[in-house]
């Protein structure tokens, strides 16, 4: 299983779509669910127990993150040091220089957060970030680093997904990854402004797909993961669960040790399910409940998102208009299969160029 290891719960950027919203939310979401503020602001585990609780696992996979993981460099390397696994890692990438080569090399894969050209990620995320971070980056690759990095993007206020890929591919990355911010605080819903957004989110999605095939009849199947996710499941004829592994095929350790469902329920008491001294083999495992259960692409979509799924922070509005923008998204690589297939079989491309590392990360439903 993939576990992600909360190193902090502090963080150096101030993203305007940060998770962090949810806390700010109480009165709403004690409504429903019981919480514990109480963990340290940085990870207390005993490294020890740590390997003790993986090796418990068949096939463990450390996923470092936090707030921002690079923020407990120290811990990191402990951990690091002191148990040898493969390692993945989300990271806002403004510290990547701060982490020596020796340790950086063993991470196989990196999620680097960055929402698309410099105005879009400064926006979003802080003046200066693009720069400092494209500039990690590269001494990254300077350093010989040969992992894989993957632009780890959100889409809030902008629907221009075709535009700031293409941006992204042109320096440079090949893997990327999306996510709406749109379900997840009560307090950002607009039924008016979300279905415009939707509308053209749609446009510009259908722009991208047809970007990507016309890269695949070149020859080269790009990694953007909800792409390439859907279309592996289609070509296998696969159905799939939750895609992020959510409660069933991943979990977080929080900075006190519990395990929680998913690093965004580390504070919900509701989603506990033990801690470093429980058996990985018995941890409980959580469903989709509600309206997805009946939903006819559940096969493949998976729900979503748990958090998602189970705080219905969004009226049933808003949570149709997602849901219409998966269900679109679907369709059209659906719609592309045959096309695609066709590339396959006169060896344009191959089937296999649509593998992929399951619950590593990425969502893949945005």
């Amino acid at each position: 299983m993939h576990y992600h290891i909360l190193l902090t719960e502090s963080c150096n950027s101030q993203c305007r779509y940060c998770y962090g919203k949810s806390q700010q939310e109480p009165n709403i979401l004690q409504e429903k669910f019981k919480f514990d503020f109480l963990s340290p602001e940085f990870s207390k585990i005993d490294v020890e127990q740590l390997k003790v609780f993986l090796d418990k696992d068949k096939s463990p996979i450390i996923i470092f993150y936090g707030g921002e993981p690079l923020l407990n460099l120290e811990k990191l390397k402990e951990i690091m040091d002191k148990i040898k696994l493969p390692y993945r890692m989300q990271t806002n990438g403004l510290l990547l220089d701060k982490l020596e080569s020796k340790y950086i090399n063993r991470i196989d894969k990196i999620l680097v957060s960055l929402d698309g050209n410099e105005q879009r990620t400064d926006y979003n995320r802080g003046k200066g970030t693009y720069k400092k971070v494209l500039s990690n980056i590269q001494l990254l690759k300077q350093n010989r680093y040969k992992g894989e990095l993957i632009a780890r993007m959100t889409i809030s206020e902008f629907p221009d997904i075709y535009e700031q890929v293409k941006h992204l591919l042109s320096i440079g990355f090949n893997s990327i990854h999306w996510q709406l911010d749109a379900g997840f605080y009560s307090s950002d819903y607009n039924e008016e402004k979300f279905k415009q957004f939707t509308i053209d989110y749609n446009k510009s999605i259908s722009q991208l797909i047809k970007f990507w095939l016309d890269e695949m009849k070149q020859g080269k199947v790009l990694k953007l993961y909800p792409f390439l996710a859907i279309v592996h499941s289609l070509l296998k004829k696969e159905t799939s669960l939750l895609r992020c592994g959510a409660g069933h095929s991943g979990y977080a350790i929080t900075t006190s040790g519990k395990i929680v469902a998913c690093p965004i329920m580390n504070c919900m008491k509701d989603f506990e399910l033990g801690d470093l001294a429980s058996n990985p083999n018995d941890l409980k495992k959580f469903a989709i409940i509600g309206n997805c259960t009946s939903c006819g692409v559940l096969g493949l979509c998976g729900g979503r998102c748990l958090y998602w799924n189970r705080t219905k922070l969004w009226p049933e509005s808003g949570n149709n208009l997602i849901c219409s923008t998966i269900k679109r998204l679907i369709n059209e690589l659906k719609n592309s299969l045959k096309e695609i297939k066709g590339l396959i079989e006169q060896g344009t491309i191959k089937e296999s160029d649509f593998n992929y590392e399951k619950y590593f990360g990425p969502e893949i439903i945005p």
